[in-house]
């Protein structure tokens, strides 16, 4: 599979997801030494995978939901770094936070796969 280009498949709207939502969030420090964030949308297409499913987690403390998801695009995604926070990607109707981006030059030019885990509920 080293030398196999499968970017016709992942393009093919059969396959991919048009429309998923990246919300990505940039923080600066402002005059006042206070940080600044900065959020904004982007919409990209996407073919996107399984990882682990959702799964239901019961503890004496609680239930929790856990799962995550793979994507495959060409849209540079973030896992974070000092001046951004994880993206977070909505698909259907979940939120999904970007933990690890991947290149993935075998599937075709500049294609990544970005490792996604269900954003816990918080109250």
């Amino acid at each position: 599979m080293a030398g196999l280009d499968v970017s016709d498949v992942l393009l093919d709207p059969d396959f991919m997801e048009i429309g998923l939502v990246c919300n990505r969030i940039s923080v600066d420090v402002g005059d006042n030494g206070r940080p600044n964030t900065t959020e904004t949308t982007h919409k990209f297409n996407a073919v996107v995978t399984t990882n682990s499913g959702i799964n239901l987690d019961r503890s004496p403390d609680g239930t929790t939901i856990k799962g995550a998801i793979n994507i495959h695009t060409r849209f540079a995604l973030m896992a974070g770094d000092a001046d951004h926070q994880a993206d977070e990607v909505i698909w259907r109707g979940q939120t999904y936070i970007v933990i690890q981006v991947l290149p993935n030059l075998h599937y075709g030019r500049g294609f990544i796969k970005a490792i996604c885990i269900i954003k816990p509920i918080t109250g």
